[in-house]
């Protein structure tokens, strides 16, 4: 008898009659003879609701009784999907984060996860019961409920897939699938049977929205056998995320992401001295503050009171959710460096190419930048890796940028074609 961890998002379980549908799939599964193990978000927007709560009361609430309050949504979720089960007949079991053994940081509503004792989970198990965990959270050292951030839910469920050995881990949603690109921005979009670990791992990261980078990488470590499908198609398989190998190469380019949640900082006028970047990178870091596309000017020469010295212009992109913490440290920066002012742009986005097999291909740049050239894109930044080139553009630009990236490199894609593992990976997530 195998395990398999089920879980299911907002969409799925957002009232009675969708977690009452969740009870008849997890107890399919069960039925066929699987060891089940689900986990849940809270119902639909539940957590919104809650962080409304909490602004009402503070401005940016965050700590400890913060998590307390968010946790609570995946609470109500767990124990209406344990009495649903268990008035069809099934003994089932709600377990919160920490009963189900997950201890994480100490850090409020981005806490990692250390470690997961499954014994309580084995126990329910090895005495026939289906055990329903609430995602998005655990417990710290000292006890106190944290949560994980956004995606928390899905990197719960693959995190406890990993520590029970479980055969697979299937993540259901309101898509049926992983696409080539978001089919409203591209109608000719196909779904893949399986994509690779690594792809789709750099493609949530630069804003695929199908599944979170933690968790793609959290499925990675623990070798878990990683399925999206849906909740509403159950007859439909989805797609696997799993290692592919030799396949990854067979095209240059895997996927096309776009990131709207994007906003861009610069700092201008810093000394052209050693350590500057270290001292502003540094605080942004202490503070948990992640950056992604980074530009230094050159250093050019600066005539202030009589005194001439050498500057520079930093500039970098956060997420949206970030952008006021790190406006406030440049803001703090500045005045310790003499910096000349802190800029700030929101009207921008990033759009991205992915895949292994851009590695030691000359041209792949090039192909890009004309494409959004011919579609009167203008790039504003540009930052590279070896499976990955990513340019910020205009916010309102990027549907013409996906689709004429999309022609560029999958110019034989047609509508209700079938591609196959290693051909294209998704860019964005439809429904969420």
């Amino acid at each position: 008898m195998g395990i398999l961890v089920q879980k299911f998002g907002g969409s799925s379980v957002a009232d009675v009659d969708k977690i009452r549908h969740v009870a008849n799939l997890v107890s399919r599964e069960f039925d066929n003879g699987q060891q089940v193990v689900v986990v849940v978000s809270a119902m639909g927007k539940t957590t919104d609701g809650l962080v409304s709560l909490a602004s009402q009361i503070m401005d940016n609430p965050n700590g400890r009784e913060y998590d307390a309050l968010l946790a609570t949504g995946e609470q109500v979720t767990t124990s209406l999907l344990a009495m649903t089960l268990n008035t069809m007949g099934y003994d089932a079991v709600g377990l919160t984060g920490g009963q189900a053994g997950i201890t994480t940081e100490a850090l409020p509503n981005r806490a990692r996860i250390l470690d997961i004792n499954t014994t309580a989970v084995r126990q329910h198990l090895n005495q026939g019961r289906i055990v329903v965990i609430t995602g998005f959270q655990g417990i710290d050292h000292a006890g106190n409920i944290t949560t994980l951030g956004r995606g928390g839910s899905d990197t719960s469920a693959v995190a406890i897939a990993g520590a029970l050995e479980a055969d697979a881990c299937h993540i259901y949603t309101d898509v049926d699938g992983v696409y080539s690109t978001d089919p409203r921005v591209v109608p000719h979009a196909v779904k893949l049977d399986r994509i690779a670990y690594i792809e789709m791992m750099e493609l949530a990261r630069v804003g695929a929205k199908v599944l979170h980078p933690r968790a793609v990488e959290t499925a990675r470590q623990g070798k878990v056998k990683l399925v999206v499908r849906s909740t509403f198609k159950p007859e439909d398989m989805g797609t696997m995320v799993e290692g592919i190998g030799a396949l990854e190469l067979d095209r240059r380019v895997t996927g096309i992401a776009c990131d709207k949640n994007q906003s861009r900082l610069a700092i201008e006028g810093v000394p052209d001295i050693p350590g500057v970047a270290a001292t502003v990178f540094g605080q942004l870091a202490d503070a948990n503050v992640s950056v992604d596309m980074i530009i230094q000017s050159i250093s050019r020469s600066t005539n202030t009171e009589g005194e001439t010295k050498q500057t520079n212009d930093i500039a970098f992109t956060v997420g949206k959710t970030d952008t006021e913490d790190a406006k406030d440290i440049l803001t703090k920066v500045k005045d310790e460096l003499g910096a000349k002012q802190v800029l700030q742009s929101d009207n921008v986005a990033k759009v991205s190419i992915v895949g292994v097999g851009m590695i030691d291909r000359p041209g792949i740049a090039s192909d890009m930048f004309a494409a959004l050239a011919k579609a009167n894109v203008n790039i504003h930044m540009i930052a590279t890796s070896e499976i990955k080139i990513s340019c910020l553009i205009p916010n309102e630009d990027t549907d013409k940028a996906v689709q004429a990236l999309h022609g560029m490199f999958f110019p034989d894609a047609e509508p209700n074609s079938k591609l196959t593992s290693g051909d294209i990976l998704v860019n964005e997530k439809v429904g969420y």
